[in-house]
């Protein structure tokens, strides 16, 4: 009887053990799938991207890149490197040498919220965070200002960026 109560009590601990060895074990999975499933910020979504090495730059120069990267939450409308290369040479190297005014033009590519593209109306008058109004049109092809929106919707943890063919400037 005594080695019977033993028994008993050494199953017991061993399944104590085991259910507990298992929680952990599936603790650190569901732990390992939230890393796996978090999503890049914006900052590095648009690093990931590759077509936006002179926004990233521009970024980084007028001192937003830690906002970007750890704010919430943000539509960004985000110009390609071929973008920027319809910017006169001049033109840009000044504006890359003026940290306000890129800053302003930057932050004119900025929405608070996230605005996703079934959010967008035709005439629809966003406010960006350079303060001014920006304005969209769904008439033959989604725009903001004069420039195309060419692909939208690509989430990042902290935001939502549509990628633009046009780098837009304030009035």
């Amino acid at each position: 009887m005594f080695k019977s109560i033993l028994f008993k009590k050494a199953l017991l601990g061993t399944a104590v053990f085991s259910f507990a060895l298992g929680l952990a074990v599936a603790g650190m999975h569901e732990k390992d799938r939230k890393k796996a499933d978090a999503k890049p910020n914006i900052v590095q979504t648009a690093q990931q991207a590759g077509q936006f090495k002179t926004l990233l730059t521009a970024v980084k120069e007028a001192g937003l890149e830690e906002t970007l990267a750890t704010k919430c939450c943000f539509t960004v409308f985000a110009p390609t490197d071929e973008a920027f290369a319809k910017v006169p040479k001049d033109k840009l190297d000044a504006l890359l040498k003026d940290k306000e005014a890129l800053k302003k033009v930057l932050l004119y590519h900025v929405v608070e919220g996230k605005v996703y593209s079934k959010d967008l109306k035709d005439g629809q008058k966003v406010k960006t965070l350079q303060g001014q109004q920006a304005t969209i049109s769904l008439k033959g092809g989604a725009k903001i200002d004069n420039a195309n929106i060419v692909k939208t919707d690509i989430e990042a943890s902290n935001g939502v960026i549509h990628v633009i063919d046009t780098v837009i400037m304030p009035k």
